[in-house]
């Protein structure tokens, strides 16, 4: 019989009894002579160590490879534990380990080895990859290998309208339009051109108009989508003209959108272009614009003027984007009429904006060259991308702006700070100007719209802007250096570069009179001596309305301006007439603020400049600022 030795350890709290020593030499002379273990005198073994002085007994299985602890009531109890405790067998101490086990997990938790539990969480990871890879493989199609085994293997006795799907075998008279349309939507994930070419025969020659209720036509332009994006363009061009020529009382500028998204897909931007003149033209001069229908062909029509665009900028082709882009600011002014909201028509400016950075930046590099010569570009295409935000409902999205904003202002630099003509920088580009009384916010509206946090210096002490401070935009690259050090560096401007001017405020400013009287002779003779300007922003409080300081700017530039640059009052801190300011309610002015701003702009002559407003705090109005320094970088 093949035994293996058992080590047994014991702490004893009292001397070991003669009693416990008989019993070991009885339980060794037994075991030697063979005497089965489950007889009555083995079974009296364990009560006779029960009763005896042992305690906490620790017993080492070699076959085991581990130690498992056992007072003497346990080891009493105990069935599996046989009474050869010096010399067990093989099976014995299997049966012995099996019974630990099962101890354990009725007692609690088996604490497993670090490198036990790292190899279990590997093979958990493994049969989570591999059944999520057979998820994933279930789902995806190999378009190659199934077209090959259906040119290879056709399906024996097809009819000319049997289906390759197990849902819809076969398209017949008595079908449903759901019928047709799962056929489709089969159709185009697989890539089965045999069910694509089955449905078109379908549809055009064994059904007519009448077909599910006259649900053929919106069947038909789903068929030209599928197949445009099959790349089956003659396919689709019959469906196109079947659903033009049989259903055009019935299509949907929904449908039209969809056709006109696929047609551009495939870079058919022609036949798009008329599909979109044809069935979402712009509604007739007369009809109310807040009718449904009316409301639905603006909807998709700007939508479709967006795809358009976004597609020809991502390619490089920025004549027919910048194109489009007028064509949206054509009709910007029927959407707010029409009462369309933003949540409504849902614009992808972002991706637009996107686009047209991506274009601009292969234009300064050579990369992209305009195609169509007939068609004035701005200095920056994304100028045209705001010329066209600008008229529709505007929603102040910060990641559309933070987007626009980056666009536009690539770099900036504080150039120089003048306090008289002589120290002015070179009139080699458009200046927007910045004017103000003391503590207006004019720093931290120059700050919100260029997307910078500290390129004006913001204060709450009145007054320390003290000189014409200029700042350039979009300026060669490393002009810091050559106004710091003096270093001549090659390269030129930027063709949308422009400066902005942040001069002095007056009013509360805590300087001497005579300080201020130079800077309003300074500013006079700059407004009126300065070719380059374009635009000038006239800061006002909000909560307030104009001062006397105001009044007196109004005066001198209605007096000294010239006609060829622009006046436009800006109303700032407009978040301070609210309470809790939002997004959705960003700030407003007090309706006799406006009136008493109004009848001030008449009396000193400027009553006809647009008024603006603004907040730095919920970034309100940024984008019509924005408009106004197109003027500046477009010089």
């Amino acid at each position: 019989m093949m035994v293996t030795t058992t080590t047994i350890a014991t702490q004893r709290q009292r001397p070991f009894s003669w009693i416990t020593a008989s019993a070991l030499v009885l339980s060794f002379f037994l075991s030697f002579l063979g005497y089965d273990h489950h007889d009555a005198a083995s079974q009296s073994f364990p009560k006779l160590l029960a009763s005896s002085a042992f305690v906490p007994t620790q017993i080492y299985n070699n076959n085991a490879g581990r130690y498992r602890m056992l007072d003497a009531r346990q080891f009493s109890s105990s069935s599996s534990i046989s009474q050869s405790v010096l010399f067990m067998s093989t099976s014995d101490t299997k049966a012995t380990s099996s019974s630990d086990q099962s101890n354990n997990s009725g007692g609690g938790k088996v604490k497993l080895s670090r490198s036990e539990r790292k190899a279990k969480e590997r093979a958990k990871k493994a049969a989570d990859k591999k059944s999520k890879n057979q998820h994933f493989n279930r789902r995806r199609h190999n378009f190659s290998e199934r077209s090959s085994l259906q040119d290879i293997n056709p399906q024996p006795g097809e009819g000319p309208y049997d289906l390759h799907s197990n849902r819809v075998s076969k398209l017949t008279k008595n079908s449903t339009a759901d019928d047709v349309l799962k056929a489709i939507k089969r159709a185009q994930n697989l890539h089965d051109a045999h069910d694509i070419r089955a449905v078109e025969q379908f549809l055009l020659e064994e059904v007519d108009e009448t077909f599910a209720y006259g649900y053929r036509g919106s069947l038909l332009s789903r068929l030209a989508v599928a197949a445009l994006h099959m790349s089956n363009n003659e396919l689709a061009r019959k469906a196109i003209d079947v659903r033009r020529l049989e259903h055009r009382a019935s299509m949907m500028p929904m449908e039209s959108a969809a056709i006109i998204r696929g047609l551009l897909r495939v870079g058919n931007t022609t036949d798009a272009l008329t599909l979109l003149n044809d069935e979402l033209s712009l509604p007739l001069q007369g009809t109310p614009l807040d009718s449904h229908e009316n409301k639905e062909k603006l909807k998709h029509r700007a939508l479709s003027l967006a795809s358009i665009a976004s597609r020809h900028f991502f390619e490089g082709e920025p004549c027919m984007a910048v194109k489009s882009c007028d064509m949206l600011s054509a009709i910007g002014p029927m959407i707010r009429e029409s009462g369309l909201t933003i949540d409504e028509l849902a614009m992808p400016w972002t991706r637009i904006i996107k686009g047209a950075t991506q274009c601009e930046s292969g234009r300064r590099s050579g990369s992209v060259i305009p195609c169509m010569p007939e068609v004035e570009l701005p200095c920056n295409l994304v100028y045209a991308v705001l010329k066209a935000m600008t008229t529709f409902p505007s929603d102040n999205n910060d990641r559309t702006y933070e987007a626009l904003s980056n666009a536009l202002v690539r770099r900036t630099v504080f150039v120089t700070g003048a306090v008289g003509m002589s120290g002015l920088p070179m009139a080699d580009r458009g200046e927007a100007v910045f004017i103000g009384r003391s503590n207006v916010g004019k720093s931290s509206l120059v700050n919100m719209i260029t997307n910078r946090k500290s390129l004006a210096f913001t204060s709450k002490t009145p007054g320390k802007t003290q000189q014409f401070n200029f700042f350039a935009i979009n300026d060669k690259p490393g002009r810091e250096k050559e106004i710091r050090y003096g270093d001549v560096l090659p390269g030129e401007k930027d063709h949308d570069s422009f400066y902005i001017v942040d001069l002095p405020g007056f009013g509360f400013a805590k300087v001497p009179d005579k300080v201020k009287q130079e800077w309003g002779d300074f500013m006079r003779e700059y407004l009126m001596s300065r070719k380059t300007v374009r635009v000038v922003f006239h800061l006002v409080d909000a909560r307030h309305g104009p001062i006397d300081e105001d009044m007196r700017i109004m005066r001198e530039v209605g007096e000294s301006l010239p006609k060829k640059a622009s006046y436009v009052v800006v109303l700032t801190k407009a978040d301070k007439n609210v309470k809790g300011a939002s997004s959705k309610n960003q700030g407003r002015v007090a309706r006799d603020v406006m009136e008493n701003l109004r009848q001030t702009m008449k009396e000193n002559g400027v009553g006809n400049a647009p008024v603006i407003l603004t907040s730095s705090e919920t970034k309100l109005g940024r984008d019509d600022v924005w408009r106004y320094l197109s003027l500046a970088a477009e010089l």
